[in-house]
């Protein structure tokens, strides 16, 4: 408000470095504080000035005005594009070529905050030239910079398989794979995010990543001490697995689905949710994959999620998974029946609390579709509601006319009384589900 952002303007261009450093970081500073503040150093034109002369300037100046650059570009695109109006990427590129490793990280930094945005910015880092350097800072000794530079080929590969290509034809994916084992965890967070967002565009990014053997070792990122090891390797896993049978064939073969199964039950929350994806994934593409996942005994743990999360969001996706499960064959559907996980399906269902697309996902369609064992959905027949039972019934139809000993049950269960209560639209599919288990009776019995 006192116009201190004028007044540092001349300071930048002082005949003594110190002054000049100094002011470069003030401005960092004030534009790092927020929006307002970045607009205003944006406005006054002293990005032209902070950059004029940088190359020439010495590496402490160098690291400040990378500062000030980053501290700007993370508020807004709009913000980023100013900088890359300037003129600025040019000069950064020209940094991360300086001999001193704190000169490239900063220079690493400001680049991932363009990046970041969208892909148009991430475009213009690449144009700059930046992503062979960044590829060469992964190489160096410092953990610091390799962290950084790891973090912007993640924000550049996110957007767009084309941007992800331009990391992996620098020779990327060979220098990030062996970085899995690292003991440096920030390193292995970053390592794992880059290697998720190459991966997750394309089934020829996958194989690429697959090819340079991250299998079996990043499976002992699922045993790491720190939750974001654990939950970017599940997340590479799960990128990996939506793709192809073949690739999710890979990971099982490399005992993944095992590990993927132990992380869920270590680890609670949002780490748990890409492990739980990975084994809807899995058990999506075939009837042996499927029961590959129910083998390796991923129901009990997909089934506890359930029950103990306290969000929608992992709910749905541990509901969903139990759907890809189950859906195959009839087989597949009874191993989940047989875990008692239904009745807490319905309950989330019919739950007015749950968001509609947990709702969506806990119908048990998928299941109930294939389902012909009927102790599990017997107790259903008491509570669900009509769209639900309507598929119930159906899998009571297409069993007790085969089954002398289900239709015993069934009576003395109190399954065919429920049946009598239930109103159907005469003429309809429900009608004709009650008038086939009916018809398996006499008529005395049904009365």
């Amino acid at each position: 408000n006192s116009g201190v952002v004028c007044l540092l303007r001349p300071l930048l261009l002082d005949v003594v470095p110190s002054i000049r450093q100094t002011t470069a970081l003030a401005l960092g500073r004030l534009a790092d504080y927020d929006v307002d503040l970045a607009e205003a150093v944006v406005k006054a034109d002293i990005l032209p000035q902070l950059i004029c002369a940088l190359p020439e300037e010495n590496r402490y100046y160098k690291k400040t005005a990378a500062f000030v650059l980053r501290a700007i570009a993370k508020h807004s695109p709009q913000l980023a594009q100013a900088i890359v109006q300037c003129g600025a990427l040019e000069m950064l590129v020209i940094c991360l070529e300086d001999f001193d490793p704190g000169v490239k990280e900063g220079a690493s930094w400001t680049f991932g905050y363009i990046a970041r945005h969208n892909p148009e910015l991430s475009q213009a880092v690449v144009d700059a030239g930046a992503v062979p350097l960044l590829v060469l800072c992964i190489q160096e000794p410092e953990i610091a910079l390799k962290r950084i530079a790891a973090s912007t080929l993640s924000d550049i590969s996110k957007h767009s398989p084309e941007l992800a290509q331009t990391v992996v034809d620098a020779g990327a994916i060979a220098h990030l794979a062996q970085m899995i084992l690292n003991p440096d965890a920030k390193l292995k967070r970053q390592v794992l995010s880059a290697l998720s967002q190459i991966a997750k565009h394309s089934v020829d990014l996958a194989e690429l990543v697959v090819e340079a053997e991250i299998f079996p070792v990043v499976l002992t990122c699922l045993k790491d001490s720190d939750e974001y090891v654990k939950k970017n390797g599940a997340t590479l896993i799960r990128e990996i697995a939506k793709h192809t049978p073949e690739l999710s064939q890979l990971i099982v073969n490399s005992g993944g689905v095992a590990a993927v199964i132990d992380c869920i039950g270590s680890c609670r929350g949002t780490v748990r949710l890409p492990g739980i994806m990975t084994l809807g994934y899995v058990a999506a593409h075939s009837e042996n994959l499927s029961m590959a996942v129910i083998v390796s005994k991923g129901i009990p743990p997909l089934c506890v999620c359930l029950i103990e999360e306290h969000e929608d969001h992992i709910k749905a996706a541990a509901a969903w998974a139990l759907g890809q499960i189950g859906r195959h064959t009839a087989e597949h559907a009874r191993h989940v029946a047989v875990a008692n996980v239904l009745p807490t399906l319905l309950d989330i269902y019919v739950d007015t609390r749950s968001s509609e697309d947990l709702k969506m996902k806990a119908t048990l369609k998928n299941i109930l579709q294939k389902c012909t064992y009927l102790p599990a959905l017997e107790p259903l027949l008491h509570e669900a509601p009509p769209n639900i039972m309507k598929h119930i019934i159906g899998q009571f139809s297409k069993v007790l006319p085969h089954d002398s000993k289900a239709r015993r049950l069934f009576v003395t269960t109190g399954g065919l009384k429920k049946v009598q209560e239930i109103k159907a639209e005469p003429g309809s599919l429900l009608q004709e589900y009650i008038n086939t288990i009916n018809n398996c009776y006499p008529e005395e019995i049904v009365r």
